[in-house]
């Protein structure tokens, strides 16, 4: 699926190497690796003030917390009609343009 392209925000990048690095115990050097892969076969998107703006909105308006909306405000800025997260409501739709999407629920 990745293969395929995206996009991917540096919020998402961060929160990935924490819990790698935490959670499941990666080597620097498997990080590393993980994260010039996602790098090379994604658009990474840096946080914007205009997309921060968007997110706190989004934040308020849906009742997420101010971490995912600012993914959600990198999404919808680049255009995004999906986003995958296993932390947010499956099937919520943001601004009618946005679905998100838990990867777990549609197995």
């Amino acid at each position: 699926m990745l293969r395929e392209g995206g996009v991917i925000s540096v919020k998402v990048l961060n929160e990935m190497a924490n819990v790698c690095r935490r959670k499941f115990n990666f080597s620097w050097d498997e990080l590393t690796t993980m994260l010039v892969d996602l790098r090379t076969l994604l658009t990474v998107l840096s946080l914007t003030e205009v997309m921060h703006q968007v997110g706190l909105r989004i934040s308020q308006h849906y009742h997420l917390s101010v971490n995912d909306a600012m993914i959600v405000g990198a999404a919808l800025d680049a255009g995004c009609a999906g986003l995958w997260s296993e932390d947010m409501q499956h099937g919520l739709v943001i601004d009618d343009c946005l679905t998100i999407r838990n990867p777990f629920a549609v197995l």
